[in-house]
């Protein structure tokens, strides 16, 4: 595609309202997949808990058991729709307890904790994780683990009856794979830096069937959301905390996010199309550095990127 900036066009109402309803027909696919939003718009995603704080007299627990506890989701992206969470009951030699319970890497590491005091025996908590580090920093890809234990004692014994399953482990994501369904890599002219008139190609082009769904591989805000001759219809995606932008093109049709709106990972952002100059069905996808695109950054090679969220996602 030409690297001349794409101009604004402002498309039809109904190919925007087509393919809104094609979205539709897809999400449910995207969701399970990466744990995005249940539409193409979707809902604000829910904050993370509260963090609380230990109280103020010294804190007092019983002998403490993990009667249940289940985290969903099994794997989860940075600024998704799907938060880690746990949910757990204990049981206890007394009525009231004051529990931490921390987000710990493979490592044993903690990254994060949560307070809750007089928490009763049998009665169900629940902590929602929102991906970051107690600095505030996006956590680092890989395994994590709640770990539930009294404030200032040692982890809770799991007592579960033969019939529970106690799970607590989860994997989280900085990023998720664009494209969900079969694909293949372009080579030779599809290469980020192969040689073009009077310029280079600014991305990495992934062969995949017209109408396969598109995700936000870093959610963030719509940078901008329109057509142009060579890149067709295209979506550029400031990604969040990450000083990087993201683009897409050639979609077979307009996507329902406008610009300004902010989109999180694992979000569907349309469908894999020809339209623009393509020859074939696939996706056009670049990266750019801060401060962004067109603005004074510069496109890098995406295909490393591609390759590792490919492998997890």
């Amino acid at each position: 595609m030409a690297s001349n900036r794409p101009r604004p066009w402002l498309a039809g109402v109904s190919l925007i309202f087509a393919a809104i309803a094609l979205l539709l027909c897809l999400a449910s696919s995207a969701a399970a997949a990466t744990g995005g939003a249940p539409t193409a718009a979707g809902a604000p995603a829910p904050s993370g808990s509260p963090t609380g704080t230990p109280p103020s007299e010294a804190p007092s627990a019983g002998a403490l058991s993990l009667v249940s506890a289940q985290t969903t989701p099994r794997k989860s992206f940075f600024y998704g729709f799907r938060y880690p969470n746990v949910r757990f009951s204990i049981g206890s030699s007394q009525q009231q307890n004051d529990l931490q319970i921390d987000v710990v890497n493979s490592a044993g590491e903690v990254v994060r904790s949560f307070y809750r005091n007089d928490v009763e025996p049998n009665v169900e908590v629940r902590i929602r994780w929102d991906g970051t580090t107690s600095e505030g920093r996006p956590a680092r890809n890989g395994r994590y683990s709640f770990r539930i234990e009294p404030q200032g004692g040692t982890e809770v014994a799991a007592r579960a009856s033969s019939s529970q399953s106690l799970s607590l482990g989860f994997a989280l994501y900085g990023y998720a794979f664009p494209i969900l369904g079969p694909h293949e890599f372009a080579m030779g002219a599809g290469r980020f830096g192969a040689p073009r008139s009077g310029h280079t190609h600014e991305g990495q082009d992934t062969m995949a069937a017209c109408g396969t769904p598109l995700v936000a591989a870093r959610g963030g805000t719509v940078q901008y959301a329109g057509y142009q001759y060579a890149a067709g219809n295209y979506i550029v995606i400031d990604g969040k905390g990450t000083g990087l932008d993201f683009m897409y093109a050639h979609l077979a049709e307009p996507s329902p996010l406008k610009t300004g709106e902010a989109v999180r990972t694992g979000q569907p952002i349309g469908v894999v199309g020809d339209t623009g100059d393509a020859t074939a069905c696939h996706l056009h996808f670049e990266i750019w550095t801060a401060p962004g695109w067109y603005e004074g950054g510069s496109p890098i090679d995406p295909l490393p990127y591609l390759e590792k969220w490919d492998a997890y996602s």
